[in-house]
């Protein structure tokens, strides 16, 4: 059950609870990135797994591997000149009401925005029985969005994307023109409630959305995750709904990735659509209980949830 991931990734930078930037004096350094995090947690779950990228040969990108190599991911980056592209960076400030959260995006002249297909080993993706890659590549450049078509369309395997939609790299309308001409090769999307709604601006319940999404680009499956709500899915006709696990919420910034990851891993290993969304779930909830967007999820914790939800039935 071996799953090639490639794409971009960034570094987050993250005040403390209730501060902000202009008078922070301490911050958290974490790797962020949806295609490098959810190989990650697929991996630590126990998938053969493998990222591909290209970063800038500089501290910043070396210390985004490192982060991924202590979770024991393996990877295989193309290194880029640092006046050849930079490391992209995200700046997080957490929010409590009245005051919202904010995300800033720096990920302009990146490495990979000077991406082609021949900066990976395309031998290890059409060996590969899934090969999962980002919305957020494309948005980089023509040529990240022509290179992420040209890997998926050669993957033999279970082809999958995440839509990570962010309106601080390109427009909703962009992103909708852009995926358009990518989704052909794609199997299986994986997307928030609330990007889903936005880049294919459609309105309704969950059920109907994934339902009018894999209709309208013949998707053999939909992953549409809710967070404290759990998830829907749909699988070649057949809508699947999976409640959230309780649990108390340290951080959420992980939640997405854990459970894309957690569903990659037991498609790739044979689960069952429902088994696989109770896993994401699990892997989801456990992820809410730690800080960062990279948690150290245990295949164990995650099979504890499970079965207890199940004998709960």
């Amino acid at each position: 059950m071996s799953i090639v991931s490639f794409g971009d990734t960034a570094l987050r930078f993250a005040t403390r609870d209730g501060e902000r930037f202009e008078t922070a004096r301490e911050v958290g350094l974490h790797v962020d990135g949806i295609s490098s995090n959810a190989a990650a947690v697929a991996g630590r779950l126990g998938a053969d797994a493998v990222w591909l990228s290209k970063l800038a040969d500089t501290p910043l990108g070396r210390r985004a591997v490192a982060e991924l190599h202590e979770h024991g991911l393996e990877t295989e980056i193309d290194w880029a000149d640092p006046g050849a592209g930079r490391q992209g960076l995200t700046f997080h400030e957490s929010g409590a009401p009245p005051r919202e959260p904010r995300l800033l995006q720096d990920r302009g002249d990146t490495a990979m925005a000077a991406v082609s297909p021949g900066d990976f080993p395309v031998g290890r993706i059409q060996e590969a029985d899934a090969v999962f890659t980002t919305g957020s590549m494309a948005a980089l450049s023509d040529e990240a969005a022509e290179t992420a078509g040209a890997l998926l369309r050669s993957a033999p395997g279970l082809r999958a994307m995440d839509l990570d939609f962010h309106p601080g790299i390109w427009s909703a309308e962009t992103a909708h023109d852009t995926l358009s001409d990518l989704f052909d090769p794609v199997e299986l999307l994986f997307a928030s409630e609330a990007q889903a709604t936005a880049v294919f601006d459609r309105t309704g319940s969950p059920r109907e959305l994934v339902h009018t999404i894999a209709s309208d680009y013949d998707f053999s499956h939909v992953v549409l995750t809710r967070n404290e709500y759990g998830a829907v899915g749909y699988h070649d006709g057949v809508l699947h709904e999976q409640d959230a696990f309780e649990t108390p919420e340290i951080d959420s910034a992980g939640q997405h990735a854990a459970l894309v990851g957690a569903v990659l891993q037991q498609l790739t290993a044979g689960a069952s659509t429902d088994e696989a969304l109770a896993h994401g779930a699990a892997a989801a909830a456990l992820a809410r209980t730690m800080n960062g967007p990279l948690p150290p999820i245990e295949p164990a914790d995650v099979e504890r949830l499970v079965a207890a939800e199940s004998g709960g039935r």
